[in-house]
């Protein structure tokens, strides 16, 4: 394998729970700069742009909570159909920092997907492990929103903008999993794995993983930046434990999907949205 060979390390990484992490032979400074970049190639440049944009928004003159972030919205609502197509590159495209990161991995070790809990070995088991996080997480998470927005600290999150189209339900759905495939592979399955492999401590990297997640939802203001540290935390600690990002992604999407979708149908119906 060309590259950099200095301070090689070619002895697999043993977790805590005994599972193998996929060996490399890669020094630190290199594993260190491929995270950079692919951090760079996505969730890194959101969380640059989110920093940008609560710096507006409290410079705006407005309270926080006068002020709104949208998601999934319409990019052309006079043309359904070029908004599909817009709507569902920007749920492909994200992904690709993800593809990458398991590529990555799986160019070191061919078990890669499978030591990550990347696979369907055990459908019913992270399907209720996910549920039952998606639950944990999803219900306070609501709480904390609206307390944050009524005390200032965070904007008025409108979680769809897709209009009466008949698409609108299937793509905040695959929207839900695209975020969720995106920030679980890597900010939690890929990050775990090359920082443990780099030497660094599994505290550390739940710390700075969650405090990234949280970073990237600045936009939303500080409340969506305290929750998702608190959700990273308990994911990467999960993870950290379990080794499967399977159920993570299945929380995550669940969460996404009641967000988008509940708020497609209850917008305009109830007055605390």
């Amino acid at each position: 394998m060309p590259g950099y060979r200095a301070g090689v390390n070619t002895t697999p990484v043993v977790p805590s729970g005994g599972e193998r992490l996929p060996a490399t032979s890669w020094g630190r400074r290199v594993l260190l700069t491929e995270t950079v970049l692919v951090l760079g190639a996505g969730l890194g440049s959101s969380a640059v742009y989110a920093v940008l944009s609560i710096a507006s928004r409290l410079t705006a003159g407005t309270a926080l909570n006068q002020q709104s972030s949208s998601l999934n919205r319409a990019v052309t609502p006079d043309r359904p159909w070029l908004d599909l197509a817009y709507q569902l590159a920007g749920i492909a495209l994200p992904l690709i920092p993800a593809l990458l990161a398991i590529h990555l991995l799986v160019r070191d070790d061919f078990r890669a997907r499978i030591l990550i809990g990347a696979d369907c070995r055990r459908p019913g088991a992270d399907l209720a492990a996910g549920a039952g996080l998606a639950a944990i997480i999803g219900i306070p998470g609501l709480g904390f929103y609206l307390l944050a927005r009524e005390a200032g600290f965070n904007t008025t999150v409108s979680a769809s903008g897709l209009g009466q189209v008949w698409w609108a339900v299937p793509v905040l759905v695959l929207a839900a999993v695209s975020n969720a495939v995106t920030e679980e592979v890597t900010m939690v399955a890929y990050l775990f794995t090359r920082w443990r492999q780099a030497g660094y401590g599994v505290a550390g990297i739940v710390l700075v993983s969650a405090v990234l997640r949280g970073t990237y939802h600045l936009y939303q203001g500080f409340g969506g930046f305290a929750g998702n540290i608190a959700m990273g935390v308990l994911l990467g600690a999960v993870y950290a434990r379990t080794r499967r990002v399977a159920p993570l992604v299945v929380a995550h999407t669940l969460i996404d999907v009641v967000a988008f979708v509940g708020y497609a149908w209850l917008a305009g119906r109830v007055d605390w949205l």
